[in-house]
């Protein structure tokens, strides 16, 4: 049974760190915590701590004391999916997915999962199925006339997200699992030269540390939220015309100031180049090679500021053949063989390939990505340059699969939710311009600077895109 440590320690080679660490403990037992044969308590405790120790490493720089991190293994699970447990005012916060988004029967006896919670990557489905009207029963007929293989080319070509359902093995010998299985779960690369720049005075240890986050949905926005609570000054930047599932937005705007710029209007677009300018972090999570026609690749921000640490976010890495192509935790999930096997063990009350009951991907990604944050910032501080911190939710997913699964025998009567006694010790409530948002607290435990957030969730778009003096 791999343990929250074992399962750390098989992140630190991506880290730098060396051997294992002493200054960290676990609690709260260990998989299954949900009803999932996957080690997804594991997976979450382990990258929390790894978060955790980086904070930790700079804070140790800063002050020459080395603190104790701790996590929950449970707190952990249940951090990643937190959007459940959000209570805005007197009312709950929706965290319903679009009825038609889900699995379907193609031909064959195979299974197609689409993607359809933003607009326009259901507009791009249902224009590639032919069918005009949103209910699950129409797309179902038309999905049931597809190849599944062919359907999943048809919606990444027209725009669109999903996928076709593979099992593990079918998907150990597709080309793009291959190209996954070459790379480091995550990697911090130098990429340019720079002065060193000491960490900024502060009490905490991301004190003084400004962040540009332009990533969307959950694994990006929780690795800025995660900067936030350990510190830094983190603007989320979203635009008018982006779709957004509001509900995870509150979630992951914790800590953050948010603004609004449109990258198509030049003005704007410069607006936030001057905010880069002055941070020293930009992370984003568009498709690898996207942003360069609008100056915001790697290389371009390393010019425009030297000593950046640009934080890059895909689906599928920036190899192989699908390098390029859009994915979310729950297409990772289908084409990787992590639904067909949820299913099989846990059938839902429709037939066929489940997700399993959070997103822990999208989380472990998340933490991951602040955990790169932190280790290119030491660096900077240690010897100078500029910093490339590249990973993508396929990697993690692959990382998650190789800590094996619990056993089918340990599996039988496991609660699908945590008690409200433990939900309520857990949470907090904070003051938001819209009421009181009642959340999940961080889940990481630090001796000396505990995790917190500075500011409260606040609608999309409310402060100025100005950094505050």
């Amino acid at each position: 049974m791999t343990t929250p440590k074992e399962a750390l320690d098989r992140i630190l080679p991506a880290t730098g760190w060396p051997g294992s660490v002493t200054n960290v403990t676990f609690s709260g037992g260990t998989d299954p915590t949900v009803p999932t044969p996957f080690k997804v308590g594991v997976a979450g405790a382990a990258t929390i701590a790894a978060a955790g120790l980086a904070a930790a490493k700079l804070w140790e720089m800063r002050s020459g004391r080395l603190q104790q991190v701790a996590v929950d293994v449970r707190q952990a699970t249940a951090s990643m999916r937190s959007g459940t447990y959000m209570k805005l005012g007197d009312g709950e916060l929706s965290h319903a997915r679009h009825s038609v988004m889900g699995t379907y029967p193609a031909k064959g006896g195979r299974w197609s999962y689409l993607h359809t919670n933003f607009p326009n990557h259901r507009a791009a489905a249902l224009k590639v199925l032919g069918v005009t009207e949103e209910s699950r029963a129409a797309v179902a007929k038309a999905v049931a006339t597809w190849n599944a293989q062919d359907l999943e080319e048809a919606i990444i070509a027209g725009k669109g997200a999903g996928g076709m359902v593979r099992s593990a093995d079918e998907w150990k010998t597709h080309p793009q699992a291959a190209a996954i299985a070459s790379l480091p779960l995550m990697e911090i690369e130098k990429i340019g030269d720079a002065p060193v720049e000491p960490l900024p005075r502060g009490d905490r240890p991301l004190s003084g540390i400004k962040v540009v986050d332009i990533t969307r949905v959950l694994a990006g926005p929780t690795g800025a939220r995660t900067l936030a609570e350990h510190g830094a000054e983190v603007m989320k930047i979203t635009a008018a015309h982006l779709p957004n599932l509001g509900y995870q937005e509150w979630d992951t705007g914790h800590g953050k100031l948010s603004a609004q710029l449109d990258m198509r209007d030049p003005a704007q677009l410069e607006t936030l180049r001057g905010l880069i300018q002055q941070a020293d972090v930009f992370s984003q999570g568009y498709r690898p090679g996207t942003l360069g026609s609008r100056g915001l690749s790697p290389e371009e921000l390393v010019k425009l500021r030297p000593g950046l640490v640009y934080v890059s976010l895909s689906a599928f890495g920036h190899k192989g053949p699908w390098a390029s192509r859009r994915g979310f935790d729950t297409v990772v999930q289908t084409v990787s063989g992590i639904t067909s096997r949820q299913g099989a063990l846990f059938p839902g009350k429709d037939a066929g390939p489940q997700f399993y009951p959070l997103s822990a991907i999208d989380y472990c990604t998340g933490y991951l990505m602040a955990t790169g944050a932190m280790i290119a910032l030491a660096r900077r501080a240690e010897q100078g340059g500029s910093w490339l911190v590249r990973i993508s939710l396929a990697q993690v997913g692959k990382w998650l699969v190789d800590l094996g699964e619990v056993p089918e025998s340990a599996l039988k009567g496991i609660p699908a939710e945590f008690t409200q006694e433990e939900l309520a010790r857990w949470s907090m409530v904070t003051e938001t311009p819209s009421g009181p948002l009642r959340h999940l607290r961080p889940a990481v435990q630090l001796s000396e600077t505990p995790a917190c957030w500075a500011r409260p969730s606040v609608p999309l778009g409310y402060h100025r895109p100005v950094w505050p003096n």
